[in-house]
C-alpha cells in the first residue's frame, strides 16, 4: 500500500510511489523476492518534475520494462556501481515514471539543442579525472544538469553511452600502464577506480577480447 493506495503485485505488476509516502508491505506466506528502489527527492523531481505525483500506482510491467529490470540486476554483478548500474537505473526509472505521472516530465520535454557542450565538459572532466566524473551522479551534478539528462546526450552526439565512454578512457589508461609494464594489476586496477582486479580484467575482456595480462604480452617489444 502506498499513500493510502493498495496494489497487488505479483511478476507483472509493480508500483510506483513518490518520495515520502508512507508505505507498508505484507508479504505472502513463506517470503517473496522482489526489488525496492529508494529514490532522494531531488532524482525524483529531475524525473516526474517539481510538484508531480503518480497518478496510478500500478504499473503493467510489460516485456520491456522486464528488460529494463534484469539489466538493472545484471549490471549489479558487473561491479560498476558508479556507471552502468547507474545508467541502468535511471533507464529503468525513467521507463515507470513515465508511465504513472500525468502531464509532461522533465525526461519527456529534454532540450537535445545544447548536448554538444555538455558531453563536452563531460568529456573534459571526465580525462582530466575531476574528482567528480568518479561516479555519474557527482558529474551531473558537477555540470549542472540531472543524470538522465547526461545519461541520454552521450548516445545522441558520440553515439556511446557516457559508460562506455568512461570505459574507453580508463581502458586507454590501463594501455599505457600494461605497455610501460607498471605494476601490479591489483594496483593497476585501485589506480583506475576499478572495484577488484576481477573487475580491470572482466572490462578489458569486454572491450578487447583479452586478458590484461595477456595485453602486457601482446603490447611488449618484439624481441
Amino acid at each position: 500500500m502506498a499513500a493510502g493506495v493498495p496494489a497487488d503485485i505479483d511478476a507483472t505488476l509493480a508500483y510506483v510511489g513518490a518520495p515520502g509516502e508512507e508505505e507498508s508491505f505484507a508479504h505472502p506466506v513463506g517470503g517473496d523476492l522482489c526489488t525496492a528502489i529508494s529514490v532522494t527527492p531531488k532524482l525524483w523531481r529531475s524525473l516526474a518534475g517539481d510538484v508531480a505525483r503518480p497518478t496510478g500506482r500500478t504499473v503493467y510491467v510489460d516485456p520491456r520494462l522486464d528488460l529494463a529490470h534484469r539489466r538493472l540486476l545484471a549490471a549489479a554483478e558487473l561491479g560498476d556501481v558508479d556507471y552502468a548500474l547507474s545508467e541502468e537505473l535511471l533507464t529503468l526509472l525513467s521507463a515507470a515514471v513515465g508511465r504513472t505521472v500525468a502531464g509532461p516530465t522533465p525526461i519527456g520535454g529534454m532540450s537535445v539543442g545544447r548536448d554538444r557542450d555538455l558531453v563536452a565538459a563531460a568529456r573534459e572532466a571526465i580525462a582530466e579525472g575531476h574528482s567528480a566524473s568518479e561516479t555519474l551522479f557527482s558529474l551531473a551534478e558537477l555540470l549542472g544538469v540531472s543524470p538522465y539528462r547526461l545519461s541520454r546526450a552521450f548516445p545522441r552526439e558520440l553515439g556511446v553511452s557516457v559508460t562506455r565512454y568512461r570505459n574507453r578512457v580508463r581502458i586507454g589508461r590501463a594501455l599505457d600502464r600494461l605497455e610501460a609494464d607498471e605494476g601490479s594489476l591489483s594496483t593497476l586496477a585501485a589506480d583506475l577506480g576499478y572495484a577488484d582486479q576481477a573487475h580491470l580484467t572482466r572490462t578489458m575482456r569486454q572491450h578487447l577480447g583479452h586478458t590484461p595480462t595477456v595485453l602486457r604480452r601482446l603490447l611488449a617489444p618484439s624481441r
